[in-house]
């Protein structure tokens, strides 16, 4: 029996990894700032605190840890947490993993990262997948575009605006690309990546390549909610989700997201890694996806709640 941790057992994907996990067998414990939060798992997992700012006590934590699987980031720089300070914390996390002997690091990053990028989120990723391979630990660094699943965001929140809003604004001409992967798939990678001891990038795509437009029009037909669509400015649609995301307590999206989506950072010529077709999925679940909207800050800051929609 090997000793696997997640960061963030009781998230989205961190979720699915664990769950994976316990099926094969494992001791499984996992690191996180959400310790009270409520989960599926009971016992199964123990949980430990990040520690970031006490890194001998992290160092612990990890010893006996054969494979560590990093799901841990954030979307946006908030008052309360900011793209700077989870790179920071992912450094330690490195340098305590490598202290600890932890023999292998599954890391989650994202299509196209570039040191370069001036956007904080490619940029951050870029530096920690070069921090990773400068440790010697053995690696594999999953690169996914979208996850989605049942307690994913943006799909989510497409359908809620289908389904609350007259009319839904495109940034731009829409025809910025993605490749959502299911948040189950992505798991199965990540596992299955954490069996062996290969140093390995992955571009974690599914199967479906979309056009932004086509993906919003794809979930409105589904769910049976055709609004009229309107090409708008990035700065006029930035403004409209703040006005939006004043009603609902949250950030809706942000420049750099827009910015990353209409440069086609969220597509990669690499071949799918994932099977479950995003198409198929809403249609599954056409009854209830963006019935409720799914707050990013709402799960950042009230962390004894669900994670779920």
């Amino acid at each position: 029996m090997e000793t696997h941790c997640i960061t963030g057992a009781y998230g989205f994907s961190g979720k699915y990894i664990g769950r994976r996990l316990l099926n094969e067998g494992h001791n499984v414990i996992t690191i996180t700032n959400s310790l009270n939060r409520p989960n599926e798992f009971g016992d199964k997992i123990k949980a430990h605190n990040f520690n970031f700012d006490k890194p001998e006590l992290l160092v612990k934590t990890l010893e006996g840890v054969d494979v560590l699987y990093i799901t841990y980031w954030i979307r946006f720089n908030h008052k309360t947490f900011t793209h700077s300070e989870a790179v920071d914390n992912t450094l330690i996390l490195f340098d305590c993993a490598k202290k600890a002997g932890v023999k292998k690091i599954v890391h989650t990053s994202i299509t196209n990262p570039s040191i370069d990028s001036p956007l904080e989120y490619f940029s951050g990723k870029a530096i920690l997948e070069k921090a990773l391979i400068e440790t010697g630990i053995p690696y594999s660094i999953l690169r996914p575009a979208v996850l989605f699943g049942d307690e994913d965001i943006l799909i989510n929140n497409i359908a809620w605006m289908l389904r609350k809003l007259p009319v839904v604004g495109i940034f731009g001409d829409g025809l910025y690309k993605l490749q959502p992967i299911f948040v189950d798939d992505f798991a199965a990678l990540a596992v299955n990546e954490g069996k062996n001891r290969e140093n390995k990038i992955v571009d974690a795509i599914g199967p479906e390549t979309f056009t932004y437009l086509d993906l919003v029009k794809t979930i409105a037909s589904i769910i049976g909610k055709d609004r009229p669509l309107w090409h708008v400015s990035n700065g006029f649609g930035l403004c409209a989700a703040k006005i939006i995301g004043r009603f609902v307590k949250d950030v809706v999206i942000t420049k750099e997201e827009i910015d990353g989506l209409r440069s086609d950072l969220l597509f990669t010529s690499s071949p799918p890694a994932g099977n479950t077709k995003l198409s198929e999925w809403v249609m599954e679940h056409a009854q209830t996806i963006g019935k409720k909207y799914a707050s990013e800050v709402g799960r950042r800051i009230d962390r004894t709640k669900n994670y779920v929609q």
